[in-house]
C-alpha cells in the first residue's frame, strides 16, 4: 500500500478508503466465521448479561454481536464494509437472532455517547489506522462502569508474521502504527490511560486448522480481502512467490504432525472497566 500523506500529516481518510476496498474484495466471512470461538470466549470473559446493550465495533460479519445476542443481550454491529454487514444480517436471520447492523467508521461511530454496557471487538478495531481516535471512540460510547472487551492479534504471534510477510509485498502506509500493537499491553495503556481499568489481560491462542500450508495460502488469497486485492495486482511469477511466502507462515507455528495445519496464533484478550 502506498503512503498517503497530506503535507506532513497522515491522510487517514485516504488510507481507510483503501482499507474498505480491501475488505470489500474477496469474501472475508469465509475466514472470519472460523474465528467465532474468539468472540464466544470474549463475551464470556466480559460476563455479558441478558438485556445489556452491546456494541460490536468493526464487526465484519458480526461475531461479537451474534455471541452477545445468543446470550439475550441487545446487540448492535458497526462496520464500514457493507458486504460484510449483509452477511452479518444473513447469519443473524439464520439463527433467529435480533441484531442491528449499522454502516459506520470505527473512528466515527454512528451511536450516542455512553450508550452501551459493553463495547467489544474481535480482531476488528485493531485495523483502524488512527489508533488513538478509535480508542477514544470506544471510551465515548461506553457507559461509565461499563466494559470494553477486545481480542487483538499480538505482534509476536503467527498473524504478526503474516502481516510482516504481506508487508514485504505491499509496505504499509508510512507513519501508521501496526495493527498488532493492540495486542500489546503497554500500547493499550498508552491509548486508554486512566479512562479504563483493565481487569483481565489474557494471552490466548486461536488454532488455524487447514488441510495444508498450501491450503492456508490459497484460502487467504481467495477470501481474505486485503490479501485477495494484493494478489490481484501481481504478475504470475510474483503471485507464485507470494503464495509460497504465505504458505511458510503457518509452518513456523504448526503443531500438527499429519501433514495438516494446526497453527497456534496468539492474541490478547483484554477486558476493562470504563471509569
Amino acid at each position: 500500500m502506498s503512503t498517503e500523506l497530506t503535507g506532513t500529516a497522515i491522510d487517514f481518510e485516504a488510507i481507510k478508503a483503501k482499507q474498505r476496498a480491501g475488505w470489500e474484495t474477496g469474501d472475508y466471512p469465509r475466514v472470519g466465521n472460523t474465528l467465532q470461538i474468539i468472540a464466544e470466549l470474549l463475551v464470556e470473559a466480559a460476563d455479558v448479561r441478558a438485556g445489556q446493550a452491546v456494541l460490536d465495533v468493526a464487526c465484519g460479519q458480526g461475531n461479537v454481536a451474534l455471541a452477545a445476542a445468543r446470550r439475550f443481550a441487545t446487540a448492535t454491529g458497526v462496520d464500514y464494509a457493507v458486504n460484510l454487514l449483509e452477511q452479518g444480517r444473513e447469519r443473524a436471520a439464520a439463527e433467529h437472532l435480533d441484531v442491528t447492523f449499522l454502516e459506520g467508521d470505527a473512528e466515527k461511530l454512528p451511536v450516542p455517547d455512553a450508550a452501551f454496557d459493553l463495547v467489544g471487538s474481535t480482531v476488528g478495531v485493531m485495523f483502524a489506522p488512527d489508533h488513538q481516535r478509535a480508542a477514544d471512540e470506544l471510551v465515548r460510547v461506553t457507559k461509565p462502569g461499563g466494559k470494553i472487551a477486545l481480542a487483538s492479534w499480538t505482534p509476536t504471534g503467527m498473524i504478526g508474521d503474516l502481516f510482516r510477510t504481506v508487508g514485504k509485498w505491499a509496505p504499509p502506509p508510512a507513519g501508521v502504527k501496526p495493527a498488532t500493537l493492540w495486542g500489546d499491553q503497554e500500547h493499550l495503556s498508552s491509548l486508554f490511560g486512566d479512562r479504563v481499568e483493565w481487569v483481565g489481560l489474557t494471552k490466548r491462542e486461536y488454532v488455524f486448522r487447514y488441510h495444508s500450508p498450501e491450503h492456508f495460502s490459497d484460502w487467504f488469497r481467495q477470501y481474505y480481502g486485503p490479501i485477495t486485492r494484493l494478489a490481484g495486482t501481481l504478475s504470475d511469477q510474483d503471485l507464485a512467490a507470494f503464495a509460497a511466502d504465505l504458505a511458510e507462515v503457518p509452518r513456523g507455528f504448526n503443531q500438527a504432525d499429519d501433514g495438516t495445519v494446526a497453527a497456534h496464533a496468539e492474541y490478547l484478550e483484554a477486558v476493562g472497566i470504563r471509569r
